[in-house]
């Protein structure tokens, strides 16, 4: 047992759960029983404060153990997240800020609310939520991952330690809300650039500087069996490389946390700015997956756990090993925050897309504001068991391979939510056939492929092993793979695209369209305390724009006939 670690890593946390039930009371709103206050802060968050949360929403503990962890295994294959991380932002940069005033001016809470109000459809609206919530799950999971790691390398071991840290988060989450992640994120990026920063001076300094390193990692995947591992990306990987960094790209925004974190933004100013600097965090990224090479230099076997080595300890063993002890408890407290911090956020938003969109729309439309925020208490309650439950009845290495799983499955919402913020030309019908087809094929491609050991080459298990998908399945003679979340959504197109002028011609309903029309004031300037300028076809026409709408008034718009 290493106490020193231990005991900073306890205390930190302490504090951190101390900041998250305090709250509850920071920027505290006239009216807390209400869903806009408790499941997006009272969309009142400033640009500073937005860029913490998001920031802390995207860069999860999951992130700073993985993906060292992949390139300390595979090499250059882990460097995927950088690049991911940095396209993605120009592309949303033209989409989210449409999101943001399209939803403020309606009021809505997730991105299914406005696929609701978009197309006139409930069944279309509880897939989009339905798919958000399945995503979600794995992801929430997954931040386990993290907290497990730095759990083995301070010698805790047993499933009780991550029970009590989740049911601490659940107890502050519930009383807080967004407000306690949003808090407790400024603390957490703090430490993770202050860690990430002085490992990657003083780690190479201790190994003999960069050149060992490097010279260390190409010695270790020179004798590698694996066909996709190296220094540099060996030939023929190229297209499944860039195909899964541009699908992890698109699905990233896609997440219902994303869209949480954006949508809590006070106006519209702040989510451009956002999408300006979180580009930011990139640099730490790509610092971050150096530490695999580092690992391999400094001769770091990970823990053992079921007989198999754990290579997500890599990095927390890396810090215990050539750091001083009251540093590394320091790095692992930022590791274990990084998990809090995300695991809040979604299970917030997953909370709210059931409340809205399952509990508001099929089993209590009549509910009150105060109703619908005691439903999403509860239902981030449920979310919090299910993802303890999902790591500890499944095999960790089993549950990381859901999280490429909940990839696929929410590209299944772009054509929807993302096609829907600029025209309406797609039937909703269509919609919903395309995003059954994605689902169904991105499913189906990634139970024929096969688990395979990186190091080894040899196959693990004949299904769900990869996002990777071998165009060899299609008859074509070639070793090359492409992301299967970019398969997927490519067949939900083709068959939305295809469905809807049949279905307007046979004169299917077509549904009410409850939005603003597409050239109203989604390219304006929104701010909350001044009008929103819409342009029309006939004139320009200044509506003045206040909060969201209440609930009450919102569910007229929300409730349109037909599904």
């Amino acid at each position: 047992m290493k106490w020193t670690e231990l005991t900073i890593l306890i205390v930190v946390f302490a504090l951190v759960t101390g900041m998250g039930f305090a709250a509850s009371r920071w920027r505290r709103a006239e009216h807390l029983d209400h869903l806009d206050e408790w499941g997006l802060g009272g969309r009142n968050f400033g640009s500073w404060l937005t860029w913490f949360l998001i920031g802390g929403d995207f860069y999860t503990a999951y992130t700073f153990v993985s993906v060292p962890a992949l390139v300390f295994a595979a090499g250059a294959t882990g460097f995927f997240a950088v690049p991911y991380s940095i396209v993605v932002y120009p592309m949303v940069f033209l989409l989210l800020p449409r999101l943001w005033t399209v939803s403020r001016r309606h009021g809505y809470v997730t991105a299914a609310d406005f696929v609701r109000a978009r197309y006139g459809s409930g069944l279309l609206a509880l897939a989009i939520a339905v798919t958000g919530i399945v995503a979600t799950m794995p992801y929430i999971a997954l931040q386990l991952v993290g907290v497990e790691a730095v759990l083995k390398a301070t010698g805790v071991h047993g499933d009780w330690p991550i029970v009590l840290a989740f049911a601490v988060l659940a107890a502050y989450t519930y009383q807080s809300g967004l407000r306690a992640p949003a808090l407790i994120a400024f603390v957490k990026d703090a430490l993770i650039i202050i860690v990430v920063l002085i490992a990657v001076l003083y780690i190479p300094a201790k190994l003999g500087g960069w050149g060992h390193i490097f010279h260390a990692a190409d010695a270790k995947f020179a004798h590698s069996k694996g066909t996709g591992d190296g220094t540099l990306l060996p030939s023929g990987t190229a297209l499944g490389y860039s195909t899964l960094a541009f699908g992890s790209a698109a699905a990233l925004f896609l997440y219902p946390h994303s869209v949480t974190g954006v949508l809590a933004a006070k106006n519209r100013d702040a989510v451009r700015r956002n999408m300006a600097a979180l580009p930011a965090y990139s640099l730490i990224l790509g610092l971050l997956a150096l530490l695999g090479y580092m690992a391999v230099a400094a001769g770091i076997k990970p823990v053992t756990s079921g007989g198999k080595p754990d290579a997500n300890t890599v990095v927390p063993l890396l810090y215990d090993s050539l750091l001083p002890h009251w540093f590394a408890g320091i790095a692992f407290a930022a590791i274990g925050i990084s998990a809090l911090v995300p695991a809040a956020i979604m299970s917030i938003a997953a909370a709210n897309l059931f409340t809205r969109n399952v509990f508001t729309e099929y089993v209590r439309p009549d509910a009150s504001p105060a109703t619908q925020a005691r439903a999403s208490k509860l239902a981030s309650l449920v979310v919090k068991v299910g993802a303890v439950a999902v790591i500890l009845l499944l095999n960790p290495q089993f549950s990381i391979d859901l999280q490429l799983i909940g990839g696929v499955i929410v590209l299944q919402t772009l054509p929807a939510l993302v096609l829907g913020l600029y025209a309406r030309r797609l039937h909703r019908w269509a919609l919903l056939a395309g995003w059954a087809a994605g689902i169904g094929s991105g499913l189906w491609m990634l139970y024929v492929t096969p688990a395979v050991n990186v190091s080894t080459g040899q196959q693990i298990r004949p299904h769900w092993g990869s996002a990777q998908y071998a165009l060899s399945h299609l008859g074509l003679h070639t070793k090359l793979t492409v992301y299967t979340g970019v398969l997927a959504v490519a067949v939900n197109l083709l068959v939305a695209l295809a469905l809807s002028p049949v279905l307007r011609r046979l004169g299917a309903p077509q549904g009410e369209d409850g939005t603003v029309e597409p050239a109203d004031a989604t390219d304006a300037a929104a701010d909350p305390k001044g009008p929103v300028i819409r342009r029309t076809a006939e004139a320009d026409e200044a509506v003045p724009d206040g909060p969201a709408a209440p609930a009450e008034d919102r569910r007229s718009t929300r409730r349109g006939p037909g599904r």
